[in-house]
């Protein structure tokens, strides 16, 4: 009788114990969570968090596409408008250059155009032979040099030279058995230049073939 209730006290002492521990554990575990459902539910937020970073990374680097594209048409525009600019500047140079050189040109002509009654008067008085001698002589000379070194002066027209309409003028013109071609048979008022400006052409008769 005593052996039968020890058994009995002994297997309701572990009744007790493995009831006590079904307990715990049961109490231990979130409610109503299953340890695979939180796996299930980790994973799934992993993925979304990965997702989520990547597409931070792919729009970041759209981003910086665009403004890398932005950034180049920038550039070419730049470089056309200072490309647009070296041209209007150099054009600008070359104009004034050229503005420069016939403004001095210009300038040249209105001395020589201003000097050509004095001129005149010095070739008529050397072709009477008032000037084979003297100071008047000497300054004629001076006159004349200094506007050859300086304005390109030069006087043109000749006897027997050939007619040429572009700096000879004919006041007169007359057929002649002794010429094959149209020549300057006399000259009546030399022409002045100044380089290959023509100031005024010869005033010249003309002999012309018959």
């Amino acid at each position: 009788m005593t052996e039968r209730n020890h058994e009995s006290s002994q297997e309701d002492r572990e009744d007790v114990t493995v009831g006590a521990d079904e307990n715990f554990v049961e109490d231990s575990a979130p409610s109503g969570a299953e340890p695979g459902k939180i796996d299930e539910d980790i994973s799934h937020l992993e993925e979304q968090l990965s997702d989520i970073e990547i597409d931070e990374d792919v729009d970041e680097l759209t981003r910086a596409r665009k403004e890398l594209e932005q950034l180049g048409d920038d550039l070419a525009r730049a470089r056309a408008d200072h490309y647009n600019l070296t041209q209007q500047y150099n054009n600008y140079v070359r104009r004034s250059k050229s503005d420069i050189a016939a403004a001095r040109g210009l300038g040249h002509d209105d001395v020589v155009e201003a000097l050509m009654p004095v001129l005149d008067d010095i070739e008529a008085a050397r072709a009477a032979g008032a000037l084979n001698d003297g100071p008047f002589a000497a300054i004629a000379t001076k006159l004349e040099t200094t506007l050859t070194n300086r304005y390109e002066f030069e006087r043109f027209g000749a006897e027997g030279e050939e007619f040429d309409p572009t700096i000879h003028e004919a006041v007169l013109a007359q057929p002649s058995a002794d010429v094959e071609v149209e020549q300057v048979q006399q000259v009546i008022q030399q022409g002045y230049r100044t380089g290959e400006r023509v100031l005024r052409p010869a005033k010249v008769i003309v002999a012309k073939p018959e």
